[in-house]
C-alpha cells in the first residue's frame, strides 16, 4: 500500500467532513438541466413513453438521490395531474412515462423533485414541457412542388398568405421538405437552423420540424414564405457525379396550427391555394456552391404587402410517398463561431486571398456595394501550396465557390442558403473596390451539439491536437458523421464513425446526433444483414460489408450505451446489431471471416522504399476476424444489459469458435502472427483474441516494432485508435507517450508542427518538403486519426466510464502521467453533471483534485499505487509521491 496515498486521502477526506458536518443536514438540493430524450422543452416527441433525466446540485458530500417524484399534467400549472410516480432509486436519467397513452401534437407539462440519503428533499423544479409529434393521419397538408417538371436549378420560392380573425394564443408550425427548406412567417425567420429538414434515408423516412411561431404571427393578414434548395435529396451527392439520387422533384410540406385565445383553432396547410416563383438563387449545391444574382431578388415576398404579379404560378400538389414522416431525435445544425479575417494577401499567382487562421466548415458572410451586375466569386481552399499559392487541387470536381452578382444599390451582405464550403483560406475574384478585414466574417455552422469536455496539458502541441480534434469533429458533424467537408464526398464513412464515436462523446454530447443516426444504419442496413460503407446509403447496394466500417451497427450503440446510460439504443439498435453479427457468419467459413471486400487497415504507413519488407501491411482477413469477434462480444454484451439470456449463450458459443479458429489460422506456436505488424498487435490484444498466456509476449513484440520503427506509428484507421490503449494495457505506458508526444513523421504531432488547425485524413498530408500528398484523397479536415483524444481523456486526464454502471453513474479517475508532462486537466458534462480531474507534478510530489457530481460515484487510483479509493459526489484533494 502507498503510504502516502492512503494518508493524503485520509485527510483530504476528514477535513472535507468537518467542513460539511456543522450544516450537512440544513443542506438544500435541486434539480436543473431537465430533458425528455435529451432534448429541452421539445417540439415533436415520437416515442409513446418518452423519457424524463435531471441533474442533481448539493453541495453536501457523498449525496444519492434515494426517491424521485414526477408529475404530469397538460396545463403550466400541472394543476389537473395526468400522471404521477414516485420510486424509491437513485435513477436520474433516462426514465420512462409510464401514464395513460399521450395524445399526438399535444404540449405536456412536467415536474421532477427528489430527496437524498441526507434526508433533504428539493422543492419541485420549474416546468418543463414537450410535446408529442404527429401521426400519420394528423397531416392535412398536402406535398407541393413547382408547376410542370421541377427541371430548373433556380431555388423555387412558395408563399401563402392568410387572415387571422383573432388573436392568437398558441401556433406551431409543422413543415418538411424533399430537399432543404428556410421558412419565413411575416419576413423572419421561423428558426435560426440550417439545412433542414436534415439528411437521412429519405426512402424509409424524412424528418420534420416543429417551430413555436406564435410570436411571428398576428391577428390579421400575414404570410408564409419557404424557399427550397436541392441538398443532398436531389442536388449531385457522393463521387460518381450522380444526381437525384432520391428524387427529382423539389417539394414542401407545411402545415400551420393556431388556436386562439376563446379556444377556436385554425389550420393553414400547403395545398393548391399557394403560388410559386423563382428568386435570387440560381443554383445552389452541396458540392459546388451558391449563385445569387441580388438583381432577381423579389423584396418583401415574404412578407405582408407584396403584391403578386402573373409570374407567380399555383403550385402543384403531389402524391404523398412512401416514406414516414419522423419527428427529430438529434439537434439541427445551427451558426457557431464566427472569425474574423485575420490577413489579405497577394499569392505568388497575384490571386487576393483572404486567412481566417482555422480551418473551418460554414461559409463567409461577405460585404459588397457596386454597381450591377458586378459579380464576385469566393472561392474555398484549406491550404496554400508551399510557393503561397491558392490550393484546390485535392477538392476533386467539387468547386467550393459562391457566386454574387450586385443589384447596385445598397451595401448588401451575401452568404449561402443551401450549400456550405470547407475552408481556412477563400480567393476573392471581382471584388469592387478594396477589399477590407472589415468585409469579412467567416461563420462556423455544425450540428447544435453542447460542448461537454475540455482538456489541455503543460504541453503547448498535445494542447493544439486537442484543439485540432474538437475543430475535426465540428467541421464533420454537419448533420451525419463525414469522413471530410469540402471534396466532392462528404459522406456519412461507417469506419470514421464507429472509430471516433468515443472521442467525439467526450468533446460533445452526440446523444441525440448519433440516436437519429443510427436509425439510418437501421434504415439501409441490408436485407441479408450487410452494413454499406456510406450511412445514408448513396453508393451502390454492394458496396458493404467491410470489417471495421460495417461493425458500426455494434460499436457505436454500445459506445453510447457506456457514454450516455441508455438502454433504449440498445433495444432499438440490437436487431441491426444481431443482423450484422449474423450475416457475418453466413459468409464466414469455418467461423473464419475470409471472404469478401475489406477496406483493411485504411491509409496506414507506407514507406517509400520497401526494399527490406518493413511495410505495415496487415491482412486484411486477419483483420476482419478480430473485428468479428468484437462484434459477436458487443453483441453479448448487450444481450446482457437487454436480459436476452439465449442469445448471450448461443453468442458466446460463437465468440469461442471465432477465438479458435484466429489463433489457427493467424498465430504460430510461439505467439508471433503472421502479419507481424504493429495493427496486427494492437487488435490481437484490444479484442483479447489471444491465450491470456501469450498475451504479454504479443505486447512486447508490439513495443519492439514501435521501437524498430524509431517511435512511430505505422498505423491506419482500425489500428490506430486502439494502439495507446493496447500499450497502457499491458505497462507500456511509456510507449504510448513516446508515440503521442512524436514530432516527426509519422506521426500525431507531426501534422500540429507543419501548423495543421484540425485533423488531417493522412499522416502526411503536407509532406516534410511541402509538397502535398496524392490530391485525390487528401483532405486536411478528416477526423478519424484524431480518436487519440478518447486515450487522452481516459490515461492523461484520467476520466473513465464503467460499463457496468454506464454513463457515469460510476467513474474511474486513473490517471497515468508521462511524457514529462507536469500538468494535466479535464471535465467533462456527463448526463450526472460535472467530472473533473486536474493534477500537477512538481518537486517530486503528485497532486491531484477530483470532482465527482451529485448522484454518482468514483473510484479513484493514483500512479504508482496500489490501493483504489472509493468517493462519493463532491470535491476532494489526493497526494502521493511520484
Amino acid at each position: 500500500m502507498n503510504k502516502n496515498f492512503h494518508t493524503s486521502g485520509i485527510i483530504a477526506t476528514l477535513a472535507l467532513f468537518f467542513l460539511f458536518t456543522t450544516n450537512v443536514f440544513a443542506q438544500k438540493i435541486s434539480v436543473k438541466d431537465l430533458t425528455v430524450e435529451y432534448l429541452v422543452n421539445p417540439f415533436s416527441i415520437d416515442n409513446p413513453k418518452p423519457r424524463f433525466s435531471w441533474k442533481i446540485i448539493s453541495t453536501a458530500k457523498n449525496t444519492k438521490q434515494n426517491n424521485y417524484e414526477i408529475r404530469l399534467g397538460t396545463s403550466p400549472k400541472i394543476d389537473k395531474i395526468l400522471w404521477k410516480t414516485a420510486v424509491n432509486n437513485d435513477q436520474s436519467v433516462l426514465i420512462a412515462y409510464d401514464g395513460p397513452q399521450l395524445s399526438s401534437k399535444t404540449k405536456y407539462y412536467w415536474q421532477v423533485r427528489v430527496k437524498d440519503n441526507h434526508g433533504n428533499t428539493s422543492s419541485w423544479s420549474p416546468v418543463q414541457y414537450f410535446q408529442t409529434g404527429l401521426k400519420p393521419e394528423d397531416w392535412n397538408a398536402k406535398w407541393i412542388s413547382v408547376e410542370g417538371k421541377d427541371t430548373s436549378l433556380s431555388s423555387p420560392l412558395f408563399r401563402k398568405e392568410f387572415n387571422l380573425k383573432k388573436e392568437v394564443k398558441s401556433a406551431m408550425a409543422y413543415i418538411t421538405a424533399k430537399g432543404l427548406y428556410e421558412a419565413n412567417i411575416n419576413g423572419g425567420r421561423v428558426s435560426d437552423a440550417y439545412f433542414a429538414p436534415g439528411w437521412t434515408s429519405y426512402k424509409d423516412h424524412i424528418q420534420y420540424q416543429v417551430y413555436d411561431v406564435k410570436q411571428s404571427l398576428k391577428k390579421g393578414a400575414n404570410v408564409i414564405g419557404v424557399s427550397l434548395g436541392d441538398g443532398w435529396y436531389k442536388g449531385r451527392i457522393g463521387f460518381s457525379n450522380q444526381k437525384q439520387f432520391y428524387g427529382d422533384t423539389r417539394a414542401l410540406l407545411m402545415q400551420l396550427e393556431v388556436e386562439y385565445t376563446d379556444g377556436s383553432k385554425e389550420t393553414i396547410v400547403t395545398d393548391n391555394s399557394w403560388k410559386t416563383n423563382y428568386g435570387p438563387i440560381l443554383a445552389s449545391n452541396i458540392y459546388d456552391g451558391e449563385t445569387y444574382d441580388a438583381r432577381l431578388e423579389r423584396s418583401g415576398w415574404n412578407n405582408i404587402g407584396f403584391k403578386e404579379n402573373t409570374t407567380w404560378k399555383p403550385v402543384q400538389e403531389l402524391v404523398k410517398g412512401p416514406e414516414k414522416l419522423v419527428g427529430m431525435s438529434g439537434p439541427q445544425v445551427t451558426k457557431h463561431e464566427e472569425f474574423k479575417a485575420l490577413k489579405i494577401f497577394k499569392t505568388p499567382m497575384g490571386e487576393t486571398v483572404v486567412d481566417f487562421g482555422q480551418n473551418l466548415v460554414g461559409w463567409v458572410m461577405l460585404k459588397a456595394k457596386g454597381a450591377a451586375g458586378t459579380k464576385i466569386t469566393v472561392s474555398h481552399a484549406e491550404v496554400l501550396t508551399k510557393e503561397g499559392n491558392f490550393y484546390t487541387t485535392n477538392l476533386r470536381s467539387a468547386k467550393q465557390q459562391n457566386n454574387y452578382t450586385l443589384k447596385g444599390e445598397t451595401e448588401q451582405v451575401f452568404e449561402p442558403h443551401f450549400s456550405f464550403q470547407g475552408f481556412r483560406y477563400v480567393k476573392i475574384d471581382g471584388y469592387p473596390g478594396e477589399l477590407k478585414l472589415e468585409d469579412l466574417t467567416a461563420v462556423a455552422v455544425y450540428s447544435d451539439m453542447k460542448t461537454t469536455g475540455k482538456f489541455s496539458t503543460s504541453n503547448p502541441l498535445l494542447n493544439q491536437l486537442q484543439h485540432n480534434i474538437s475543430w475535426g469533429q465540428k467541421g464533420n458533424f454537419v448533420d451525419v458523421p463525414t469522413d471530410c467537408p469540402q471534396r466532392d464526398e462528404r459522406l456519412g464513412w461507417t469506419g470514421d464513425a464507429q472509430a471516433f464515436a468515443t472521442t467525439a462523446a467526450y468533446n460533445m454530447d452526440v446523444s441525440g446526433f448519433f440516436t437519429k443516426w443510427l436509425k439510418d444504419v437501421s434504415a439501409d442496413q441490408l436485407p441479408n444483414g450487410s452494413v454499406p460503407f456510406v450511412i445514408p446509403n448513396v453508393l451502390n447496394q454492394n458496396d458493404a460489408g467491410s470489417a471495421g466500417w460495417a461493425d458500426v451497427a455494434t460499436i457505436v450503440p454500445w459506445d453510447m450505451y457506456v457514454s450516455y446510460g441508455d438502454k433504449g439504443i440498445l433495444e432499438t439498435q440490437y436487431g441491426s446489431m444481431k443482423k450484422w453479427v449474423d450475416y457475418i457468419s453466413s459468409v464466414a467459413k469455418n467461423n473464419l471471416w475470409n471472404t469478401g471486400f475489406h477496406f483493411g487497415d485504411w491509409l496506414f504507413y507506407r514507406p517509400n522504399d520497401d526494399n527490406d519488407g518493413r511495410a505495415a501491411v496487415t491482412d486484411k482477413y486477419m483483420i476482419a476476424q478480430t473485428f468479428y469477434a468484437h462484434s459477436t462480444q458487443l453483441l453479448i454484451n448487450a444481450a446482457k444489459v437487454l436480459g436476452k439470456t439465449d442469445d448471450v449463450t448461443k453468442y458466446n458459443s460463437l465468440l469461442e469458435k471465432i477465438k479458435t479458429a484466429y489463433i489457427k489460422e493467424n498465430m504460430t506456436p510461439s505467439g508471433k502472427l503472421i502479419s507481424n505488424t504493429q495493427t496486427a498487435y494492437v487488435l490481437a490484444l484490444q479484442f483479447d483474441m489471444l491465450p491470456e498466456n501469450l498475451r504479454a509476449q504479443a505486447a512486447q513484440r508490439l513495443v519492439d516494432n514501435v521501437r524498430d520503427y524509431g517511435n512511430h506509428l505505422t498505423t491506419g484507421f482500425l489500428g490506430t485508435p486502439y494502439l495507446c490503449h493496447v500499450l497502457s494495457r499491458f505497462g507500456h505506458e511509456d510507449v504510448a507517450y513516446d508515440l503521442l508526444l512524436q514530432e516527426s513523421y509519422p506521426s500525431w504531432l507531426y501534422p500540429v508542427k507543419m501548423g495543421a488547425t484540425t485533423i488531417w485524413e493522412r499522416w502526411d498530408g503536407i509532406k516534410q518538403d511541402g509538397s502535398f500528398q496524392t490530391a485525390d484523397m487528401n483532405s486536411f479536415n478528416h477526423y478519424a486519426y484524431g480518436a487519440i483524444g478518447d486515450w487522452m481523456y481516459k490515461n492523461i486526464a484520467g476520466i473513465n466510464p464503467v460499463s457496468a454502471q454506464p454513463g457515469y453513474k460510476s467513474i474511474l479517475v486513473a490517471p497515468r502521467p508521462g511524457g514529462k508532462l507536469t500538468n494535466a486537466s479535464a471535465e467533462l458534462e456527463t448526463v450526472y453533471g460535472t467530472v473533473k480531474s486536474s493534477w500537477t507534478i512538481a518537486e517530486g510530489v503528485f497532486k491531484l483534485d477530483v470532482t465527482v457530481p451529485a448522484n454518482a460515484s468514483a473510484t479513484v487510483i493514483l500512479p504508482k499505487a496500489d490501493k483504489k479509493e472509493e468517493i462519493g459526489s463532491g470535491s476532494y484533494h489526493f497526494e502521493c509521491k511520484y
